[in-house]
């Protein structure tokens, strides 16, 4: 059996997917292809996501913000989506879950925490239902 693909959307993948993706390979490690994009993709990652994931040691400033493909979002198993709304695709067959999280954009670390933990429980609770471990 393949490893399960998990594509993580948000609206500037500056964010929210990225410390999801963050997550969820920490958590998971090489059991699963982690992807994350945006339909409108910020030049950086909100360096404020970028501290608060370090103070749980996890890196993610390597990671660049990347425009949410069709073919990214049509070979991926599961989509889950951060308030994009419409301009998500949406394929048949495909897993589809969307978390309402508060866009860390802009935000002071607190709450930046608040939303990284917050994206930590949900990831814990797919790779459960992943079954990958």
């Amino acid at each position: 059996m393949s490893k399960p693909v998990v594509l993580f959307v948000c609206v500037h993948n500056a964010g929210r997917s990225q410390m999801a993706a963050g997550w969820l390979r920490h958590l998971a490690g090489d059991t699963v292809e982690v992807r994350s994009a945006g339909s409108e993709p910020r030049d950086q990652i909100n360096p404020t996501a970028v501290e608060a994931m370090r103070e749980v040691g996890i890196d993610i400033t390597g990671n660049t913000p990347q425009l949410l493909e069709y073919d990214t979002a049509k070979t991926s198993d599961v989509i889950v989506t951060m308030g994009c709304g419409d301009a998500c695709p949406v394929f048949p067959g495909k897993r589809y879950e969307d978390w309402e999280l508060t866009d860390p954009a802009g935000q002071p670390i607190e709450v930046v925490r608040q939303v990284r933990d917050d994206i930590r429980s949900r990831i814990e609770k797919l790779v459960g239902e992943l079954q990958i471990a």
